[in-house]
């Protein structure tokens, strides 16, 4: 059975069709990644799964549930977590301190304001442990303002890991960054283990064939074609519509 399933999902905004009719299902431990033009409604599509906007027409199934209506914070809590093409970070806080707060944002048991989350040492912990984990504890008391870029996303990857998601939802993870930097990032994506599931948007086709196992073409909000890499390398309409150049699909790379 998918893990998450869309069946015909459809949103217009006015007269706009942004996604038109879109079905596709990912399966438990698979790594899916949506490529297409600016435009071509990939984020619109991450905000029907997510919640962040209703559907027009379909359905979202997760784990065999129809969680259509069900809100952003029921989808967190059922395994759902997303990061987002620009950074959703506290830029005026440490690294330390937005690490407590994503993980005391995603426990339905800690209603603690700010000002006391420094005396919940459960939380404390789990915000080392989440920094060590991801290579950034030596930062913990860097404010996030001042990080490098690369920095942030690295940071902001490890918050929406902080619900221990079943799926996890990239938009662009490797926007911004440098080469080594997005090496890095394929490189954590990567080594994530079978059991989250990665469903991510991608223009940097070095991070999609060094992740993906499934490509999704999305072309003026419908699926224009879908398979595997090698399949999408060769693919002349992913070259026409996506690219417009054979330099970034050669096969010999």
């Amino acid at each position: 059975m998918a893990l998450l399933e869309a069946q015909d999902l459809s949103v217009h905004f006015g007269g706009l069709a942004a996604v038109r009719g879109v079905s596709f299902g990912i399966e438990p431990g698979e790594r899916l990644a949506l490529i297409g033009p600016n435009g071509a409604g990939k984020t619109t599509l991450f905000n029907l799964l997510t919640g962040q906007i209703r559907p027009s027409g379909g359905k979202v199934f997760f784990k065999g549930q129809d969680i259509t209506n069900a809100s952003v914070f029921s989808r967190v809590h059922m395994g759902m977590a997303r990061s987002f093409q620009i950074t959703s970070l506290f830029p005026y806080q440490s690294v330390m301190v937005n690490a407590m707060i994503g993980l005391q944002g995603v426990d339905r048991s800690r209603y603690g304001f700010f000002r006391h989350m420094f005396n919940d040492k459960a939380l404390t912990g789990a915000a080392r442990e989440l920094l060590e984990s991801t290579d950034l504890w030596d930062l913990k008391d860097e404010i996030v303002s001042s990080l490098a870029y690369g920095q942030q996303r690295k940071l902001e990857i490890a918050l929406s890991l902080a619900s221990k998601p079943e799926l996890l939802l990239l938009d662009e993870p490797s926007c911004g960054l440098t080469t080594v930097e997005s090496a890095d990032i394929t490189r954590r994506i990567r080594d994530l283990g079978s059991k989250i599931t990665v469903l991510m948007i991608a223009h940097d086709m070095d991070l999609v064939f060094g992740v993906a196992e499934r490509v999704i073409l999305l072309h003026y909000g419908e699926i224009a074609c879908e398979g595997t890499c090698d399949e999408i390398r060769s693919n002349a309409m992913v070259r026409e519509i996506y690219m417009g150049s054979r330099k970034q699909f050669d096969v010999s790379r």
